[in-house]
């Protein structure tokens, strides 16, 4: 039998007021002008992709007017067309375009350490606490990964924090972010570090496409080939 969802009840999630305010301002009476003709999702946007995909990627949060716009992680904005692009390339998408109505992820699955837009894209740590203790811990749990890519220093922290809790070996003392930096651990996947694909870091060049393809070659080089694809990603979008 496969695993209880671990995200059921995600989208109705009320646990940290700022949030509850900040993305239901930004989906009714503080619309981007390019979007105020579009319902704004203005929920906790869920994981993006099927429990037993063995790659996980982990990323900060959705955007205002990106996921918590769409309703689907990466969806949206700048990072999510520049992180399409890739999985596409290395085969972990089947399109390049991160608003195609057909989009599934093959061998691959989006979470993040925190399901609600923040102000300025920057959680509060207790609302990082409390998400990843509800959501992505048991969601960890729940997936037989391979792999987990982390985009960004906070994603890389807080899965290197949960590690131990779930009974992966993590070496001392913790291992450093890097873009590239790989930690294997016993009874757990390998996990990797990526620069985020924000415009900070792709318009500055500070992270270029050659070096994204190269976090994702190395990811399926470890997990394998991806399997035939088990998720759209239109069943996250409105309308889940």
């Amino acid at each position: 039998m496969p695993p209880a969802d671990p995200h059921r009840g995600l989208i109705d999630c009320r646990l940290c007021p700022r949030l509850v305010e900040w993305r239901e301002r930004k989906a009714t009476t503080d619309r981007r002008a390019a979007f105020a003709d579009q319902e704004y999702w203005g929920r906790p946007v869920p994981s993006l992709g099927a429990l037993d995909a063995p790659i996980l990627i982990v990323g900060l949060a959705p955007a205002a007017h990106g996921g918590n716009r769409t309703g689907r992680m990466f969806t949206g904005d700048r990072s999510g067309e520049w992180l399409f692009r890739a999985l596409h390339r290395a085969g972990l998408a089947t399109s390049a375009s991160d608003e195609a109505p057909d989009l599934a992820l093959t061998g691959a699955r989006i979470s993040a350490i925190c399901h609600c837009a923040p102000p300025d894209n920057k959680p509060l740590t207790s609302e990082v606490d409390t998400c990843t203790t509800t959501w992505l811990a048991p969601e960890l749990r729940a997936m037989d990964i391979e792999v987990v890519v982390c985009l960004g220093g906070m994603s890389w922290n807080r899965v290197m924090r949960l590690a131990s809790h779930l009974g992966w070996g993590v070496p001392t003392p913790r291992p450093r972010f890097g873009h590239g930096a790989e930690v294997a651990t016993p009874g757990g996947p390998l996990v990797i570090g990526s620069y985020h694909p924000s415009q900070q870091n792709t318009f500055t060049g500070r992270l270029t496409e050659q070096m994204f393809d190269r976090v994702w070659a190395r990811a399926v080089e470890v997990a394998g080939a991806p399997p035939t694809c088990r998720l759209t990603g239109a069943s996250a979008h409105h309308s889940v």
